[in-house]
C-alpha cells in the first residue's frame, strides 16, 4: 500500500474562523477539512491520494512568521519524510512565498515533492478557493516525478523560490515573474510540465541544511529599497547595525544606482567588514547586470555581488541560510553565486 501525503497545518486565512475582532485561527481543522473533501463529486474524492495531518501547537497568522518558525518547520518536513509520499504545507498566503524559498533551501535534494498551499478566503467562506487549492495541492504531492518545494494555488504550479504574491485579494494570487509555471491542472488533472523541474540539476545532491537559524537571533539581514535622493547616512545607518550580516538592495534598472561617492562607500565599507551584500532591480520581471551602465559600475567596485532575476523572497531566505552555516566569507559568496534550487 503506498505511503500517504503528510499534511501540515500552520495556520492562515483558510483555516480561519469569524470571532469577536475578526478572522482568528479555527479549531478542529482536520475534521473541518476533510469534511470540505468529502463533498467533492464522487470519482474526484475516490482519486484523492490519502493523507495524515497535523497542526503546528500554535497555528499563527503567517505576517507573524519568522526565521525561527521556517527552520522549525524545514526539520519537522526533514523528520516526517521518509515515512511520506510527499508532504503539504499548509500556510497563511502574505508570507508563503518567504516560507517556500527558505524550505526550498532547507530541503534542497529533495526526491519527493513539497508543496505549499494556503487561500485567500476561510475553507467555509462562500465561494471560497480554499477547497480547491488543497485538493490541487494533494494532488501535486502525489506526483513523484516533482522533487521540489513548490506553490501550488489557483491550479497552478508554481517553483516555490521563484514565487511572489502578487495580489491582496484576487484567488488567482501569485505570480512566478521570471520562471515558466512547472504545471498545472487540466479539467481536474495534475500535468507536470517537461524540463522544467529540479529533478536532474538536483540529481545526487545532498540532502537537507537544516542550520539553527535560531542562533542568529533576529533576522540579520536587512532590505533597502532605493529612493531617488536616498541619503548614504540612512543606508550606512542600516548597514552599521551590530547584528546586521547580509543586505538586500533593490536598485534601479538593470543594476544602476545613484553616482554617489558617500553611497558607494558606504557599500565598499560592508563589503570590507564581511557583510554579504546582494542587488537586484526594483523591476519585478528581468534581470540586472551589474556595471553593464557607468550607474552601475560602483556596485561591482564595492563588492556587492548579483541576485541576476531572483525574487527578494529568494535573495533574503537564501542569505539567511548561508548565514546560518559554518562558511567562511569566501565560501559564502560563492555559494550565493551558485544556483542551489533553481532560484537563479
Amino acid at each position: 500500500m503506498p505511503s500517504p501525503i503528510r499534511v501540515i497545518y500552520t495556520g492562515g486565512t483558510l483555516g480561519m474562523e469569524p470571532g469577536p475582532q475578526g478572522l482568528a485561527p479555527g479549531r478542529d481543522f482536520e475534521a473541518r477539512l476533510r469534511r470540505a473533501l468529502d463533498t467533492l463529486p464522487p470519482a474526484r474524492r475516490a482519486s484523492l491520494p490519502d493523507f495524515t495531518f497535523e497542526a503546528t501547537p500554535q497555528p499563527i497568522d503567517s505576517s507573524a512568521a519568522t526565521p525561527s518558525d521556517w527552520q522549525t518547520l524545514g526539520r519537522r518536513l526533514g523528520q516526517a519524510y521518509d515515512e511520506a509520499a510527499g508532504l503539504v504545507v499548509l500556510h497563511g498566503t502574505d508570507t508563503l512565498a518567504w516560507t517556500a524559498s527558505s524550505l526550498a533551501y532547507q530541503l534542497q535534494g529533495a526526491a519527493k515533492p513539497v508543496v505549499v498551499s494556503g487561500a485567500m478566503q476561510p475553507l467555509e467562506a462562500p465561494g471560497s478557493d480554499a477547497l480547491g487549492n488543497v485538493e490541487g495541492a494533494l494532488r501535486f504531492a502525489a506526483q513523484p516525478a516533482l522533487q521540489e518545494v513548490a506553490i501550488a494555488f489557483a491550479g497552478k504550479l508554481l517553483r516555490g523560490v521563484r514565487s511572489r504574491k502578487w495580489h491582496t485579494r484576487d484567488a488567482d494570487a501569485f505570480v512566478s515573474p521570471n520562471y515558466p509555471l512547472l504545471g498545472e491542472l487540466v479539467e481536474g488533472e495534475p500535468v507536470l510540465y517537461p524540463n522544467r523541474g529540479l529533478d536532474e540539476l538536483q540529481r545526487g545532491a545532498p540532502r537537507f541544511e537544516l542550520p539553527d537559524y535560531q542562533a542568529l537571533g533576529d533576522c540579520p539581514v536587512v532590505r533597502i529599497v532605493l529612493w531617488p535622493g536616498i541619503p548614504a547616512s540612512l543606508v550606512a545607518a542600516w548597514l552599521e547595525a551590530p547584528r546586521v550580516k547580509g543586505a538586500l538592495l533593490e536598485v534601479w534598472g538593470g543594476g544602476n544606482v545613484p553616482e554617489d561617492p558617500a553611497l558607494l562607500e558606504v557599500l565598499a565599507e560592508a563589503s570590507g567588514r564581511g557583510q554579504l551584500l546582494v542587488a537586484i532591480s526594483q523591476c519585478p520581471a528581468g534581470a540586472i547586470a551589474i556595471g553593464s551602465y557607468a550607474a552601475g559600475q560602483g556596485l561591482a567596485a564595492a563588492g556587492v555581488l548579483s541576485g541576476d532575476d531572483m525574487t527578494p523572497e529568494a535573495v533574503i531566505t537564501k542569505l539567511v541560510h548561508l548565514l546560518a552555516q559554518p562558511l567562511d566569507e569566501t565560501q559564502r559568496r560563492e555559494r550565493f553565486r551558485d544556483a542551489l534550487v533553481g532560484e537563479r
